[in-house]
């Protein structure tokens, strides 16, 4: 039983080192205060035609012993909003630009970057480290030209397709 358990470990993780691999890295540090407030979920890519949560508002607030939570409002297009709430915590040496969300009390975790962001905290470009993934963030409801224009020339050079980027607002 052991032997199966650790060659379907083997099998996985050769079947998505590729992936990881190839995908971007952040390209520059980000400051902690990019873990607190309101962040809108203007935009993304996904692997599927569905996403679960598109056009969502992530609140996040800082805890004891540098933690942090986040609530994770859904607005589906029908039915009422939904909420998910997780815990947050830094990546250690990867200057604030990778966190780790752990839902359900910490039955499902997964990993996030931040690949890029505006200098004044704007806009964010938010991916899982497989690239299947990518949403862009922004601290207003609206998306005017100029946030537009810069947060799409940096997805584009992280070697993104815009044209798959579908806008929720």
């Amino acid at each position: 039983m052991n032997r199966l358990a650790s060659s379907c470990a083997l099998g996985a993780l050769i079947a998505f080192s590729p992936a990881l691999a190839a995908s971007p890295q952040p390209v520059k540090a980000a400051s902690i205060a990019m873990y607190s407030g309101r962040w809108y979920q203007i935009a993304q890519i996904v692997k599927t035609n569905r996403h679960p949560c598109a056009g969502g508002t992530e609140d996040f607030s800082a805890n004891a012993h540098g933690t942090f939570s986040v609530t994770v409002t859904c607005h589906p297009p029908t039915g009422e909003a939904h909420q998910i709430k997780a815990g947050v915590a830094i990546v250690p040496a990867s200057g604030n630009a990778k966190f780790k969300m752990s839902f359900f009390g910490g039955l499902v975790s997964q990993e996030y970057w931040v690949l890029d962001h505006a200098a004044d905290q704007s806009w964010a470009l938010m991916a899982t480290p497989g690239g299947n993934y990518l949403w862009l963030l922004t601290r207003r409801p609206d998306l005017d030209p100029a946030t537009r224009d810069a947060a799409i020339a940096s997805l584009r050079a992280l070697g993104y397709d815009a044209s798959r980027l579908t806008i929720n607002r």
